[in-house]
Order: structure tokens, then sequence, then C-alpha cells
């Protein structure tokens, strides 16, 4: 009987001082009396984890002078501030062929990053060896003391299994159960959490970005694929199978469309998808050799970055312009369904989608409310991520801040 008091107790204490961390990472600056009333708890309990996190060089009290009615300057507060730099978390972004490591403080600040390149068809042993080599030097290059760093978080493409660490399935890459807690953790010895890439950055949003303070935020990436990441009140939602949010397999086309990598036809990533725009992009400068486009595109050669395509739109090239337009209400159809299944309050846009917000967004948005159901998509606001391409370093490193900092579940 009390061994299982003993739990509980452990329990609700860290309960409690994750509630305290969560809330001073809203909140810049509190006293302890407006902790108290805010999470509604005893003085007395304020004051003995405030004093553990104060011995533990977490937080730090800080003397902001008070205006007082008789004199100029009152008494001043004592107010709670969390140390930015008192730990840190390793962010790792895998992409297609691609994979980038950062170290970031308690807020998710980049203290240092670094982008390497893997061969397709490369083993999952041999890239999680060169991954476990870059984040050595990336700590080493930081001159951060190891010890102050909490743990690993890891956004792997497709499906995972967030209890065991495993990347179930990642299709571009043809990789099968992948053990990446298990190997990153023999390798490194730091705790290792491994969730969907797009998913990790919904989190790194919600938690650092423009989604603080929102009840249902979905984030939507696009670059060689189209996924879809959701936060409801302040968790990350999974589905049953940790499924959710494979937009980009969602049928637009039934019948006639372009056959998807899963095997069906007509999903919303063979319609717009960085590899769909630039091959259409491709065809329309060969039939017109002299346009903003075929210029563009002769710049780069065969190794055609989006920017160059979307450089030709915003130059005033019409077919560029109108084939924009029309992936863009490609898009705003899915975002559509998604508002009418997930009711979000807030989508907030990565990738590809972020990169020619100005080209894609417009369309995007007119279409999504146009036929999301009842008004349902009037009140809901579209924007860019505010990470830009960090946003997939960000929100793997936001995967380790919320499993090993703010909400630990060990």
């Amino acid at each position: 009987m009390s061994i299982s008091r003993g739990r509980n107790q452990n329990i609700i204490k860290a309960h409690n001082v994750s509630a305290i961390l969560l809330e001073l990472l809203q909140n810049k600056l509190v006293s302890r009396v407006e902790l108290a009333k805010i999470l509604s708890l005893s003085n007395t309990t304020i004051t003995n984890l405030i004093a553990e996190l104060l011995e533990e060089e977490v937080i730090s009290e800080v003397e902001i002078p008070v205006e007082s009615k008789r004199q100029r300057v009152g008494r001043p507060r004592r107010m709670l501030r969390l140390i930015p730099d008192a730990r840190f978390a390793i962010g790792v972004h895998i992409g297609v062929g691609i994979f980038r490591v950062a170290i970031t403080d308690l807020f998710a600040k980049v203290i240092h990053n670094r982008i390497n390149h893997f061969e397709l068809g490369s083993s999952f042993e041999t890239v999680i060896q060169d991954i476990h080599s870059v984040i050595t030097q990336t700590i080493d290059h930081a001159g951060i003391d190891p010890q102050r760093i909490l743990g690993i978080g890891v956004g792997a493409s497709g499906l995972v299994d967030t209890t065991k660490g495993v990347n179930v399935v990642a299709p571009r890459l043809k990789w099968v159960n992948v053990p990446f807690k298990e190997l990153l953790q023999s390798y490194s010895n730091y705790p290792v959490c491994v969730d969907n890439n797009v998913r990790s950055m919904a989190l790194g949003e919600a938690l650092f970005g423009s989604g603080r303070d929102v009840d249902v935020l979905a984030f939507v990436y696009g670059r060689i694929g189209v996924g879809a990441g959701f936060v409801v009140n302040g968790e990350l939602y999974r589905g049953s199978s940790a499924g959710a949010g494979e937009i980009g397999h969602t049928v637009i086309i039934p019948q006639g469309g372009e056959v998807c990598g899963c095997g069906n036809t007509g999903c919303l990533e063979t319609l717009i998808s960085e590899p769909v725009l630039l091959k259409e992009a491709q065809s329309i400068a060969k039939r017109n050799p002299d346009s903003i486009l075929a210029k563009e595109l002769k710049k780069t050669g065969k190794n055609i970055p989006i920017e160059q395509v979307f450089a030709a739109a915003r130059g005033g090239d019409r077919e560029t312009i109108e084939m924009i337009e029309q992936m863009s209400c490609y898009l705003g159809i899915a975002l559509a369904n998604l508002i009418n299944i997930v009711n979000p309050e807030l989508i907030i846009v990565g990738g590809m989608f972020a990169q020619g917000q100005d080209l894609i967004l417009p369309k995007a948005e007119e279409k999504m409310r146009q036929l999301a159901f009842a008004g349902l998509g009037e009140n809901v606001k579209i924007v860019p991520t505010k990470f830009g391409w960090q946003a997939g370093v960000i929100g793997a490193a936001s995967l380790a801040l919320y499993s090993f900092f703010y909400q630990p579940t060990e």
C-alpha cells in the first residue's frame, strides 16, 4: 500500500513540476503567488517545487521594480523565469536523401545545426551511424556541456511506432521497421524519442511558434510528399495506429489520376508536391523555350530548385502562374476536407507551401473557404511556419524537450 501511495505522490509531483515549467515557457516572468493562483496549487507546494528547480539551476529569480502610489519605485517583485541554456535538446529531421541535426535551448532556439545528404537506397544502419557521427560533431562545435543535453528527438518520414521508437515504414526511403530509438540510444547513451516528422513540426509550432495558445492546430507540409500533423489541446493527435495526418494520400481524382507511390491513383501527392511541380515546369519550358520559366530553369542546369519556378511565376510567366494556381486549388480542396474533419482554428503550412506562400496560399485559401462545410473555413487562419527551413529540426528537438523536460513520461 505504501509503495502505491509513493508512486502516486511521485506522479502528482511530476505533474505539478511539468505545469510550472509549461507556465514559465508561456509566460516569461511569473511570481510564486501568480503560479499558485494559475495552477490552483498551495503556496507551500509552489515554494517547495520552486526551491528544487532553483537548486537544479533550471530557473532563476529576478527582481522587477514596482511603481507605488506613494513613492516612485516600490518594493521589487521577485519573479521567476526559465534559464534558456540550462538544458539543451538535439533534433534530427530525416527527409528523402537528407537529414538535419540541430542543438536547441529550452526555448527551441537553434544553437548550432548541420545538414547531411545520403544516397537513396542507403541502409538505415549506415544512415543512423552517420546521424550519430554528425550529432557528436554538432555537440563539439556548439561547445556545450554534454551533461546538460536532455535527449534526442527524431522526426522520421512515414509511419512511426512512438512507443517503441520504430519507423514502421518510410516508403520513399524503402525502410521498414527501423529501430531508431534502440540504435541511437546504444550509440549516444542519450534517451531518444521518435515521431513522424510533420507531426513533430506541429508540436514545435504549438510549443514555440505560431500555435501557442491555439486549442486545435493543423500543420500541413509539402515537399517530396504531403503530410499533416495535429495538436489538440496541447497534445499531439496520432490516431489509433499513429497514421493520422496522411493527407497526401487522400484521393482527389479517383478515376484517371496519376498512380501514387502508395498504389492508389489520384492522391493529393500526385497533384501538388515538389516533384510534380518541377516535372510540369519542365514540360512548360519545353513547349515555350523563350519563356521566362525556360530562362529561369536554364540558370540551374539539371538540378532545378523550386525557387526558380516560383521566380518565373513572380516574374509574370502566365503558364507557370496558371499551373501553380491549379495545384493550389487541389491544396484548397484538401484543406477544406481537413477543416470538415478536424475543424482546426489555425493551419500552419511548411515546406514548398511556405516557400511559395504568396503564389499558393491565396488561391488555396479561396478554394478552402468556398468548399468548407457551412462556413467552417471562414474563421480558420492560414499562416506559413515561422521557422522556415528549420521547422523540421526545431520540431524534432521539440519532441525531446516535451518528452524529457516539459512533459516527461518516464
